[in-house]
């Protein structure tokens, strides 16, 4: 009888241990493909020219994808890949020196990465994301203050969830040391992102 009785508690285990296995507790977390195809994301810049107005562009080659658990936030994870060439700040000659060896130098790098460390929620639809930014050969850890937008169905029989984020960081950290003047040696990244469920 004892012998019975220890199988079955065994038996339970076996089932129940399982379910509690970090990967396991992962199941509830969705994951998305930022929706580039249908140009509903975009990641732009901005940075002071010469302290007296802003110079805006972005990036138009991007991809990536993002995990979201709304019983565990903070389990949430997004990675971004961005064709460097693809910069466009709406002027053909500047861009061509954007985009060459004095800033992103393209050839060598045509890649820059996005890779989350960490995500934590500070209150309503508001959140910090944490990770590593590769640009120009250089990682380094940035944070990106976040807004939870939205999330529902789509007229199509999807499903979407919406992001945008906001985070700075100093040129010459990135070895992007070309003289612009003091006012412009931060640049700002805007990122609005709308992924669709998988």
């Amino acid at each position: 009888m004892r012998n019975r009785y220890l199988t079955a508690v065994s038996l339970a285990m076996a089932i129940a241990i399982p379910a509690l296995t970090p990967g396991q507790a992962q199941a509830t977390a969705e994951r998305y493909v930022i929706d580039t195809e249908g140009a509903h994301a975009f990641i732009q810049f901005r940075i002071k020219h010469l302290g007296y107005s802003w110079l805006y562009g972005r990036f138009n080659e991007f991809g990536g994808t993002f995990t979201y658990d709304q019983d565990d936030p903070g389990a949430s994870q997004i990675q971004v890949d961005i064709k460097t060439a693809s910069l466009d700040s709406n002027h053909a000659e500047r861009d061509k020196h954007l985009r060459g060896s004095d800033f992103l130098d393209v050839t060598k790098y045509p890649t820059a990465t996005f890779k989350s460390t960490s995500y934590k929620e500070t209150g309503f639809n508001k959140g910090v994301l944490e990770g590593e930014l590769t640009l120009k050969g250089v990682t380094k850890p940035i944070k990106i203050e976040v807004e939870r937008i939205g999330n529902g169905p789509d007229p199509w029989g999807g499903y979407r969830r919406g992001f945008e984020g906001r985070t700075e960081f100093v040129l010459k950290d990135f070895g992007i040391d070309y003289n612009l003047g003091p006012a412009s040696r931060t640049v700002e990244m805007m990122l609005t992102v709308e992924g669709i469920r998988q």
